[in-house]
């Protein structure tokens, strides 16, 4: 059985709802795993991308020597990814994420610490049928990673295995200029540093072609927030938070439909007074105006996830509160059928775990 299969749609409800199955996968090298991933979602990436006219680069050794000169570290990796399809181009063009279409996702992520020493916590805000709903454990380059996939080979969130959590989130502006898309920015990230001052570096150093802020923290509880954007220099923060704006609300119709204001008002106050703890900062992101249940309409929060950089553990939850936890060295992978409606979201049961044979059916 494939991690991917469609569910049965849902009987005619008095509410709007939706049935995603997430998976959570493991491979140490480019493989099967990597090949499933692909059948499920590049059909879909694609056709997305050459409908936005792909890269803006002049020619695709623009992207090449863009990867090499900002990115050598993942040359390789790219080389045989895209080597998996070796008569389909333009994948090879999506990975390098140079110069891509535009790109949205309205997330809420903050960095905190309690008893159990520092963790992530965000919210990723989306179409919930357009999400990749996968979290991928993997050792592609000597370095475990584990986080939600976002464009095939890039990540929403995740963590290394070196404690170095990191997460992103919409910047609020719309301009777009000569840079790499967030999503592989977030795995160089978490392929490369150790720590957060290693990932600002890095993040300091390779152009981003919209704008995002990024939250990062680390196994001793550093933790920053970094603006990134095409037109002017990245600038740190170290305010362990960030909502879908940067110096103030520079797109105000989306900065009122993400209510992105108000959330940071609220993080702000609640960080004002004590760090909150795990339990806290959940309950505030299972609420409005962190969480949202516009699925309908095409917006919602798809999941939510924490990581605990001391621990090396992720746990992803829904709007009922009910997830599952997942340990970096003993990964076990499954499958998990979420429910969305007008209602919010909810686990619809216990995780199929996975044997040999199913992960790669």
């Amino acid at each position: 059985m494939s991690p991917f299969a469609p569910l049965h749609p849902s009987q005619a409800r008095p509410v709007y709802a939706l049935h995603r199955r997430f998976a959570a996968l493991s491979e140490e090298r480019p493989a099967e795993t990597w090949e499933s991933l692909l059948h499920a979602h590049w059909p879909g990436w694609r056709d997305w991308y050459l409908a936005r006219g792909g890269t803006t680069a002049e020619t695709t050794r623009e992207a090449e020597r863009a990867l090499r000169r900002h990115m050598p570290e993942m040359t390789k990796l790219i080389d045989r990814l895209s080597a998996t399809l070796p008569d389909d181009p333009v994948l090879r063009e999506f990975l390098t994420f140079w110069c891509p279409p535009r790109y949205l996702v309205s997330c809420t992520q903050a960095a905190s610490q309690d008893a159990r020493g520092p963790f992530l916590m965000r919210n990723y805000d989306l179409d919930p049928a357009l999400s990749e709903a996968t979290l991928l454990r993997s050792n592609w380059r000597g370095k475990v990673v584990m986080g939600m996939v976002e464009g095939l080979a890039g990540l929403s969130d995740g963590m290394n295995q070196d404690g170095l959590a990191v997460s992103l989130s919409f910047g609020g502006r719309v301009g777009t200029g000569r840079g790499f898309g967030i999503p592989l920015l977030i795995r160089y990230v978490l392929e490369t540093c150790t720590d957060v001052q290693d990932g600002l570096d890095a993040l300091r150093a390779v152009p981003c072609h919209m704008s995002y802020n990024v939250t990062l923290t680390d196994r001793r509880g550093q933790a920053a927030t970094v603006f990134l954007s095409p037109d002017r220099p990245p600038m740190v923060q170290f305010t362990p938070w960030a909502t879908n704006h940067q110096l103030g609300v520079e797109w105000p119709r989306h900065g009122r439909i993400s209510a992105t204001l108000e959330r940071a008002q609220s993080l702000g106050l609640m960080f004002a007074r004590n760090p909150p703890d795990e339990a806290t900062l959940q309950s505030s992101f299972l609420t409005p105006p962190f969480f949202s249940a516009k699925y309908r309409a095409g917006y919602g929060t798809v999941f939510s996830i924490v990581y605990r950089p001391v621990q090396g553990t992720a746990r992803l939850f829904w709007g009922c509160g009910t997830g599952q936890d997942w340990q970096m060295p003993a990964f076990a992978p499954a499958t998990l059928d979420v429910e969305f409606s007008d209602l919010g979201s909810r686990l619809l049961a216990a995780p199929t775990f996975l044997t040999d044979l199913q992960r790669t059916a």
